[in-house]
């Protein structure tokens, strides 16, 4: 079996793009599934964020995953294969391994070291998990990354140049409308983005933070952790009329903020200027709000624009965590092939061990004249010829693990010996 990784990020694809492949919360199960029922994906992990759809499988064919993967993506987003496969990237065995280690690291995403892609690959894991389409060989891979994750803010300085994205988000604010002091902001989304936001502007010394959320038990809990107010997602348009800026990162699927209802906004207050951030993928507010006179609406690629003019710090930190990155594949592979290797070998030599006393056993008769240290040395002997036996194939195998020898040769002996 081989680790595959097959998915599209903001450096292959548009954001018009990566909204058409983002697999909801809604729609995971039904995605993780779907994977799992195809001939050549046994495990599978979805990686969705407003960066990236990554699907991570394990796989015996590489190209026959490819196949699944793709045509499960074009089901799920109701796109021809040919729409967007060639925007789509892969990686296989050692490469899939150090692709999820540098995005758990943050060395992928769209702000350099941003914080919050850890808990998205914590979570993604913790969902295939509940589903039963992670099993023993993605756990090992996604226990492993998130520990890369963690050693990778915790053994360098990459995160104390950065921000999350949530951060970002809230600078990127600031950079438009200057200081934030005394100004009343809308966060759209209580997740985890919306709680850094909201976060982030409770230290910015905002005048008001209102939250909405489709769960209003959510949005009050955030609201009272930054003294501010909670809505209902009906209430939007109200809590617009007040707001100098609004920023939205839900996980809904279709179009929270209407161009019609803004208008009607934003008529009643000619004077008034709106910022909107909207880094929600699919995005929440209708791109001809942008159009509206008085708005001005700011939206992931903006983001990333913004991010990629103050990496210098962070790229000065990536060297070290990409040096990480590489030691910590390292020992995964070898842990892998440890995991691989030993149970076979020692089903090996416990088989040969059996025999070698069944033998001994029904020749017991004809050892019955031999004195005990003359016993000893026939014990010792047949070890020592079955060590001598069985040297080879385990060296053989245990050099071999990991690739697709290894496989076969594992595969023969399990056949050979009905390990």
């Amino acid at each position: 079996m081989s680790v595959v990784v097959i998915g599209l990020n903001h450096r292959t694809a548009a954001l018009a793009l990566l909204e058409r492949l983002a697999v909801s919360e809604e729609q995971l199960p039904k995605a993780l599934h779907a994977l799992v029922s195809r001939p050549n994906v046994s495990e599978a992990v979805v990686l969705s964020t407003c960066n990236r759809t990554e699907v991570y499988a394990l796989a015996e064919r590489f190209h026959g995953a490819y196949q699944d993967v793709r045509d499960v993506l074009a089901e799920l987003s109701h796109l021809a294969p040919d729409e967007f496969s060639h925007h789509l990237y892969s990686h296989y065995d050692d490469a899939a391994v150090s692709h999820l280690f540098e995005v758990a690291a943050g060395l992928d995403s769209a702000v350099l070291g941003e914080t919050e892609i850890l808990g998205q690959v914590r979570t993604a894991w913790e969902r295939s998990q509940s589903e039963g389409t992670a099993r023993a060989g993605l756990n090992a891979l996604f226990r492993h990354a998130v520990e890369v994750g963690k050693r990778a803010r915790t053994d360098t300085a990459i995160s104390r140049y950065t921000t999350s994205v949530s951060q970002a988000t809230v600078e990127l604010a600031c950079d438009h409308l200057g200081p934030l002091d005394g100004r009343r902001v809308l966060v759209i989304g209580a997740g985890d983005m919306g709680e850094g936001m909201a976060m982030a502007l409770s230290r910015a010394g905002v005048g008001e933070v209102v939250v909405a959320n489709r769960t209003r038990e959510r949005a009050e809990a955030l609201a009272a952790r930054v003294g501010g107010r909670s809505v209902a997602l009906s209430g939007l348009v109200d809590a617009i009329r007040d707001a100098d800026l609004v920023l939205t990162s839900t996980g809904a699927s279709g179009t929270l903020i209407e161009r019609d209802e803004l208008a009607d906004v934003m008529a009643a207050r000619p004077s008034r200027p709106l910022l909107v951030v909207d880094v929600a993928v699919p995005r929440d507010v209708d791109a001809g709000v942008a159009d509206i006179p008085g708005v001005t609406l700011l939206d992931l690629d903006d983001l990333r624009a913004f991010a990629d003019r103050g990496v210098a710090g962070r790229r000065a930190e990536a060297g070290r965590v990409r040096e990480l990155v590489e030691e910590e594949v390292a020992r995964y592979l070898d842990l892998a092939t440890a995991r691989t290797v030993a149970p076979l070998v020692t089903s090996l030599r416990d088989r040969a061990e059996e025999v070698r006393r069944s033998e001994l056993l029904r020749f017991q008769g004809r050892l019955a004249g031999l004195d005990e240290k003359q016993r000893a040395t026939v014990d010792a002997m047949t070890r020592a010829i079955l060590a001598k036996v069985l040297h080879e194939p385990t060296v053989r195998l245990k050099d071999a693990a990991g690739t697709a020898r290894g496989e076969r040769l594992a595969e023969a002996l399990r056949d050979l010996f009905d390990l």
